[in-house]
């Protein structure tokens, strides 16, 4: 399938609480990772399928994010814009690892669009 849903991410004001729901759930373990100025991005991959990550940052709504993989994230985000979509944040780079942007489509839902590095 082109552009699949390559990773998935929490946001939460409670990841310990998140964590140990979803690792006895679904036996994920989890990866702290300091992201800089107190924040701790807890990332997971299950055997199959994408994996995700779990963080708390002050004023992001309790609710998960799917990303899907493009090949071209600002031809991708262009042309959702043109679609009718609304641009939230990005393009954004992560350092190391790829770029991406949060968008808003017409229906009203949230979807993130993911271009990895070069490998």
């Amino acid at each position: 399938m082109a552009n699949p849903f390559v990773h998935l991410e929490l946001s939460t004001p409670d990841i310990s609480t998140a964590k140990e729901f979803y690792g006895k759930l679904f036996n994920w373990t989890f990866e702290d990772n300091d992201m800089g100025d107190g924040v701790v991005y807890s990332t997971f991959k299950p055997e199959s399928g994408p994996g995700g990550g779990i963080f708390s940052m002050p004023g992001i709504p309790v609710d998960w994010l799917p990303y899907v993989g493009v090949e071209d994230l600002n031809a991708a985000t262009e042309k959702a814009t043109s679609l009718g979509a609304k641009l939230v944040r990005g393009p954004q780079e992560v350092p190391g690892h790829g770029w991406f942007s949060v968008l808003i489509d017409p229906t009203g839902a949230t979807i993130a669009l993911w271009q990895a590095n070069a490998a």
